[in-house]
């Protein structure tokens, strides 16, 4: 059976208990209510008869006389006349009336007139009203039993004895009793129907779900969604967060968001806007991590329940991807100076060959002093790296494209190889880019420039540009929405939140030494230590 069959069955069954109980009640509240009403109208029936005039008189004369009535006389008398005219007008089982020794003076039956009465009389002789339920000659019945006072006061003289049938009595029951069942059957019946409605209620609002598969459900979904690396958000219609794993909690920079409104978490607007629409977002910065937001609608049938959002932290991603992305820029500048070297080669061959052998010394002496290849980027040869100097030319020649001339700074001092020149460039690079980017959007002249400098094992790099300068320093590190727009400068997108969270997280810093403006440009700093081993650095000492 069904958790909510199971319900309506336990509401229905608790209905029928609770009015079971309350029709007992009310059945017997009934009974005693008819039982009092037939005890009040036989005291106040024998309480008239007792107080008649001509009752009281001929009463009192009959027990006075010492001698026992006869009975035919009584059959015939104003008593026996005057009772019997009184139970036929109360319609009560009957009226009996006796002198001060118990003696009948009236009664239904004639036949026992002169004789003593079967119940007791001593109470009524002694002044006292009594109503009771007895068994007599005439059955068991609701009587009152109340002194007869002698005209002039005095002591009682007799007793009026007033009694009901108990089935005269009870007449009104079945008509009580039926009605009582009536209530009980309606009572029944709406309260069946509530518990219908409610059930209805209670699987619409559980989808269908019964409460043991709600529990199942609640395992299974804690198991899942705090056993991934991944954040998941749930959200209402409304907007409320219904669910929030604590990894989502960490990468959102929240606590307690459960049971809150999105718009109440303090989010960024880049981010609720994220999770309050639908579908992928590449990356949002958040505090110091990059977030991928994947949102998506919810649905069972035709309702909709609200959306989910998975959030992953891809700031690794991003990182490697920078330095994959400078590799690959080295790579291709490795390539241009492999080309442009067999280049030189083959034009001294033959120059070689064609027996010009003073002109072909002068070019290899030429390419000696000069490298194998000419990057015409100044200063370079102060970058005693060689992969570095590939990339700075390669970012050269990007620079020249969009007619931004990149140089080495005067003051640049690095001598010594790098021995993680990808985590230089990959830092380097982005601050490369958007120094070209903030230049090129500026007036001529176009510049930009670069210096490195040798500290200990570590790698200062300064880039400085000739752009429309940074409004705010630190804002540029802040979480701002992303931008595509390849003329996008100093704060747009995600690249310097990532790279220094990359600086940070090697224990150096990225930051903006001289935010610019009026006519000049920014410059922007960061440190990278432990790029070197320590036997480089002091092989460079010795040397």
């Amino acid at each position: 059976m069904r958790f909510a069959t199971r319900m309506l069955v336990v509401q229905v069954a608790t209905q029928i208990a609770v009015v079971a109980v309350c029709t007992g009640i009310f059945a017997w509240l009934g009974v005693q209510q008819l039982k009092a009403e037939a005890d009040s109208s036989a005291l106040n029936i024998a309480r008239s008869v007792a107080e008649a005039p001509d009752v009281r008189s001929l009463v009192t004369t009959f027990s006075a006389d010492p001698g026992t009535p006869d009975a035919a006389s009584l059959r015939d008398g104003e008593l026996q006349e005057y009772a019997a005219d009184v139970t036929a007008r109360t319609r009560g089982l009957f009226v009996v009336i006796t002198d001060d020794h118990g003696i009948r003076l009236a009664h239904p039956d004639p036949d026992r007139l002169g004789q003593v009465v079967s119940t007791s009389f001593a109470d009524a002789l002694a002044g006292r009203e009594v109503v009771t339920w007895e068994t007599g000659t005439l059955g068991e019945s609701a009587r009152a039993k109340v002194p007869i006072y002698p005209p002039g006061g005095g002591a009682p003289v007799g007793e009026v004895s007033v009694g009901f049938e108990r089935a005269s009595v009870f007449d009104d029951l079945p008509a009580l009793i039926a009605g009582i069942a009536a209530a009980v059957a309606l009572a029944v019946a709406i309260g069946a129907v509530v518990a219908l409605l409610m059930r209805r209620r209670l699987e619409r609002l559980t989808l269908g779900v019964q409460p043991e598969e709600l529990v199942a459900l609640v395992q299974t979904q804690t198991a899942v969604l705090e056993g991934a690396d991944e954040g998941v958000v749930a959200l209402d219609d409304a907007g409320m967060v219904r669910v929030c794993t604590a990894t989502a909690e960490r990468l959102l920079g929240v606590t307690g968001a459960v049971g809150r409104p999105l718009t109440e978490l303090g989010l960024p607007p880049a981010v609720a806007a994220a999770l309050a629409g639908g579908g992928a977002t590449t990356g949002l910065p958040v505090g110091d991590r990059v977030v991928f937001v994947d949102v998506r609608p919810v649905r069972r049938g035709a309702r909709a329940l609200g959306r989910v959002a998975v959030l992953r932290d891809r700031t690794d991603v991003m990182a490697l991807s920078g330095r994959l992305d400078s590799v690959r820029a080295m790579g291709d500048a490795l390539r241009v100076q492999r080309h442009e070297n067999a280049n030189r080669l083959h034009a001294a061959v033959g120059l070689l060959d064609a027996g010009r052998v003073v002109e072909a010394r002068a070019f290899l002496a030429d390419l000696v002093d000069r490298g194998s290849v000419d990057w015409a980027v100044p200063g370079i040869e102060l970058v005693g790296d060689a992969m570095l100097q590939s990339f700075l030319g390669a970012k050269a020649l990007a620079a020249r494209e969009r007619g931004v001339a990149l140089r080495v700074a005067d003051d640049t001092f690095s001598t010594a190889p790098i021995d993680e020149v990808e985590d230089v460039v990959a830092v380097l690079g982005n601050l490369i880019d958007n120094a070209i980017t903030a230049a090129a959007a500026a007036p001529a002249p176009r510049e930009v420039e670069v210096s490195v400098l040798d500290d200990a094992d570590a790698v200062v790099v300064t880039v400085a540009d000739t752009g429309p300068g940074i409004a705010d320093g630190e804002a540029v590190f802040a979480s701002r929405e992303r931008d595509d727009d390849p003329d996008a400068v100093h704060g747009l997108g995600i690249g310097l939140p990532l790279s220094r969270e990359f600086a940070r997280r090697r224990g150096g810093e990225v930051w903006v030494v001289d935010a610019g403006g009026d006519g000049r440009g920014a410059v922007v700093a960061a440190r990278l230590p432990g790029v070197r081993r320590a036997g480089t650095v002091r092989e460079r000492n010795e040397t």
